[in-house]
């Protein structure tokens, strides 16, 4: 199997384990990801608030790109996958844009939520579970931007998304289930308005405690930077001492299929997991 990969710029510097580990564990599934060719930013979030135009040539560019390879085209970041399906909806008329495009809507856009939770592909992940993660207790967060708006991100279970939870399942893990899985953590605020993000972070955390999870699963770097680098931050102004480590989905895809370079990408969180992975016994 081969599809189109848009990595987006945050997979190649902040958020190198979510772009490793995705990759280590396509390779284990045998699926090919082939990287576009001279990929854009998507203009997220700085060209949609800024300028128009460029939150809408920008990623279509890259959308002009993905139709010549003529495969799916996955896409790992919330915001990109957002932007995309936003220029997607403008080239085919749904939008107003000024942008000139010669794409014309032939391959399909999929966060990669969506494609690892197809139904083949979850029975292909579960053929390579060596390590079932029991004991995990995890909830599935998945921000704001994955699912909303619907009639952009094409989501049909917007308010319940089930995607990554059916992925938590199958590795062995508990998926708790909980109501604040796509509340905002404060996306790009979080070096403009710190407070909010330390609002927003004290509810996630507070309402994962409270569902009993001891870890949150994300597939954004958006997500993930600030869930995990504002923690502590977030426990001293609080007074909570949370302990909530936060994974990328395919760091537990990879741990749970005993993947050599997961200690790797686990060291370059802030919020250290393998205290929590040693009680359980998976390290």
């Amino acid at each position: 199997m081969r599809v189109s990969y848009y990595p987006g710029c945050s997979l190649e510097s902040t958020a190198r384990d979510y772009d490793e580990s995705l990759r280590a564990v396509f390779d284990v599934l045998g699926i090919e990801l082939r990287e576009l060719e001279d990929w854009n930013c998507c203009g997220a979030s700085s060209a949609h608030i800024t300028d128009d135009f460029l939150s809408m040539a920008l990623p279509m560019r890259n959308l002009e790109i993905a139709e010549k390879e003529n495969n799916d085209l996955l896409i790992p970041c919330m915001a990109c996958f957002n932007r995309l399906k936003s220029a997607e909806k403008a080239a085919i008329g749904e939008i107003k844009t000024d942008v000139k495009t010669s794409y014309k809507g032939k391959i399909k856009i999929k966060h990669i939520l969506d494609f690892l939770s197809e139904d083949g592909n979850l029975a292909l992940i579960e053929r390579f579970v060596k390590k079932p993660l029991t004991g995990l207790k995890i909830v599935s967060y998945y921000g704001c931007l994955y699912a909303r708006p619907p009639e952009i991100t094409d989501v049909t279970d917007y308010e319940d998304p089930r995607s990554m939870d059916k992925l938590i399942n199958i590795l062995g893990a508990e998926s708790r289930p909980w109501s604040f899985k796509t509340d905002c953590c404060g996306g790009n605020l979080a070096l403009t308005r710190i407070d909010i993000v330390k609002r927003l972070g004290n509810n996630l955390f507070d309402m994962a405690v409270e569902a009993g999870a001891d870890c949150i699963a994300v597939a954004c770097p958006l997500c993930h930077a600030n869930l995990d680098t504002r923690q502590k931050e977030i426990s001293d102004e609080y007074g909570k001492g949370y302990y909530l480590p936060v994974f990328y989905i395919t760091e537990l895809i990879g741990l749970s299929m005993g993947h050599s370079d997961v200690e790797k990408w686990l060291r370059r969180h802030l919020v250290d997991p393998m205290g929590l992975l040693r009680s359980v016994g998976l390290m």
